[in-house]
């Protein structure tokens, strides 16, 4: 397996390019950045992890501008989004934005997409919840049309455009991997319609074992044994799967690779140096006998 970091940034916390040299050099493959763009007053829909929303969530930095300091500071690190919310963004613009980053990266972009949970939020960027994921399906699609073609068109229900020319292109063929931020029974569908890899969390996949009355290792055992039988039917080889761990033990990630999970992403809140290097040293001695191999 590969194990990387799902970090939240802000101001006060350890800044993103001395964080990433610190992970590149302690042996971690990854980091990723999550997002929200703002956090509504109202506070109408409850918070996804149960409890009271951290503060952070409202003070977290622009995960592209955040990543592209990180890739500036590091040379082999990937820099991923986990997620991006893609259904509060213009699709022509972000497709331009991961394509700039990919490229100015060396082609070290992972591009991490979802829904969201908070409707509010998605609401003051003109998505009706009701439809996000048929929004998410459909602007992604359309960024991976704008990575394929110098002139491109798309004709969707939500998505339009006729014609159009970007010239900036991702340094990766055919794209960077676009990773599904998606739990529950429909999961696998989205994976398999229009994603390239799966990107679970321990959290949204306990739910779906304790609706099955399963443990979590069998769950994702048997989930991505379905994933991969399906790909393989449907031609598509192999498809990775990277899980957004929150702080797994030893335990835990001998679990995840007898389940067949690629990447193993720990949690990170943002503290400052003096919280987050003891941190990282531990996780870096702990997955030590984990390392290596992987797909993506």
């Amino acid at each position: 397996m590969r194990f990387g970091l799902s970090a939240w940034t802000a101001e006060y916390a350890l800044q993103p390019a001395e964080l990433a040299r610190t992970a590149e050099q302690l042996g971690f493959e990854s980091l990723f950045f999550p997002e929200h763009t703002h956090i509504p007053a109202s506070r109408e829909t409850p918070f996804i992890g149960g409890g009271d929303l951290p503060d952070y969530y409202a003070d977290t930095y622009d995960p592209f501008v955040a990543l592209m300091s990180a890739a500036a500071a590091t040379s082999s690190l990937r820099i991923g989004t986990a997620i991006c919310l893609v259904v509060e963004r213009d699709p022509i613009v972000l497709a331009r934005e991961t394509a700039t980053l990919d490229r100015l990266s060396g082609g070290r972009f992972v591009f991490g997409v979802g829904a969201g949970w908070n409707f509010e939020e998605m609401r003051g960027h003109g998505t009706d919840p009701k439809t996000r994921f048929r929004v998410l399906r459909e602007r992604v699609e359309a960024i991976k049309a704008i990575w394929s073609a110098r002139e491109t068109s798309y004709q969707g229900e939500f998505v339009r455009f006729e014609r159009i020319w970007q010239g900036v292109k991702p340094l990766q063929k055919p794209g960077p991997p676009v990773l599904v931020g998606l739990d529950g029974p429909k999961a696998l569908d989205h994976v398999l319609a229009w994603g390239d890899e799966w990107l679970p969390t321990v959290r949204g996949e306990r739910d779906v074992a304790a609706k099955l009355g399963l443990e979590l290792p069998e769950v994702l055992r048997r989930r991505i044994a379905e994933l991969r039988e399906r790909a393989d039917a449907a031609g598509r080889g192999r498809i990775p799967v990277t899980l957004a761990a929150g702080s797994p033990d030893a335990r835990d990630l001998e679990a995840f690779a007898q389940a067949g999970i690629d990447r193993v992403l720990f949690g990170l809140e943002p503290r400052g140096r003096d919280e987050v290097l003891p941190r990282l040293e531990a996780v870096a001695e702990l997955i030590g006998p984990y390392s290596g191999g992987g797909s993506t």
